[in-house]
């Protein structure tokens, strides 16, 4: 069964970084379309970093775009989120997503096209 288990958040001052990450073990994660999500308080989740099945497009909003950058290490079955020049507009519940998929060229934005979740990281950016 598919679990991804999310480990790296904290307290952070501005514009500090970051690197949160999620294993799933045991899983060719390489097949699945993942992304990062993050949700505060009173808010909606919103989608910070996408990256497609196969890495054909790895996609960011302009809220984090040039300061996050997703990635994923194919042996380790473990995706990552480096977050570097942090705000504390960006302080949040982070959560990993994936979906299996076969479309390297289709970005999955919406938070309900994901099938398997971590179970969320705090991320305080905060002097």
């Amino acid at each position: 069964q598919f679990q991804f288990v999310a480990s790296g958040g904290g307290l952070v001052q501005p514009g500090g970084s970051l690197t949160l990450s999620c294993a799933a073990p045991g899983f060719t994660l390489g097949n699945y379309a993942i992304a990062w999500f993050r949700q505060a308080p009173g808010k909606e989740r919103e989608g910070v970093a996408y990256m497609t099945t196969s890495d054909g497009i790895i996609y960011y909003p302009e809220s984090v775009k040039g300061r996050f950058t997703i990635s994923r290490h194919h042996a380790k079955s473990t995706v990552y989120l480096q977050m570097n020049s942090l705000k504390p507009e960006d302080t949040a519940v982070y959560y990993c997503a994936a979906k299996r998929s076969n479309n390297p060229t289709k970005v999955l934005y919406y938070a309900e096209d994901y099938e398997y979740w971590g179970q969320g990281t705090q991320v305080t950016v905060s002097s």
